[in-house]
């Protein structure tokens, strides 16, 4: 089997496609765009498009030094200061010195680094993500970060996706 993996550098979000040889592949039928409502047999198949939004007291983007399957701060940033700034606020425990771990917060938070900012154009600029693809690629990536933390079970998991699946809820 053949893996062929990419990561979105801040967050880690980990893209992998696989080919089985000698299999082939399954025609599918095109998916229902979000906002679309269709019924089969009594069940809503619409799919709602998620809106991330950022979950209080989880702080799992804040574990800087995420492991040898997260970017570097090399492979993410072309500009050397902010190499040098995203190094420097990295603890010796591998966490932002900015994080308070007693109240799960950011001491600097309106005053916080570009880069750690979940934006659009933050987006775009550090990981060519276009526009209209940030809320799927920041839902994704920050589960992949809050798993790698925190892990697969975890709450932190269960909060935030209670939370986009709500925020994506109340927006249709």
């Amino acid at each position: 089997m053949l893996n062929i993996t990419n990561s979105l550098p801040r967050f880690g979000l980990v893209i992998s496609s696989a080919h089985r040889p000698g299999k082939r592949s399954q025609k599918t039928k095109p998916k229902t765009k979000p906002g679309k409502s269709t019924t089969t047999m009594g069940f809503n198949t619409a799919r709602k498009e998620e809106l991330w939004r950022c979950v209080e007291n989880c702080g799992a983007c804040c574990k800087l030094a995420k492991g040898p399957a997260f970017a570097t701060p090399e492979e993410i940033f072309t500009d050397p200061s902010d190499i040098e700034l995203y190094r420097s606020l990295i603890g010796p425990d591998g966490w932002c010195i900015h994080y308070e771990k007693t109240t799960r917060t950011c001491s600097i938070y309106p005053d916080r680094p570009y880069f750690c900012r979940v934006e659009p154009d933050v987006f775009k600029k550090l990981y060519g993500i276009e526009t209209k693809k940030f809320n799927k690629e920041a839902c994704s990536c920050c589960r992949d970060t809050i798993k790698s933390i925190y892990g697969a079970n975890s709450k932190e998991l269960d909060n935030f996706n209670r939370s986009v699946i709500d925020s994506g809820s109340a927006s249709n």
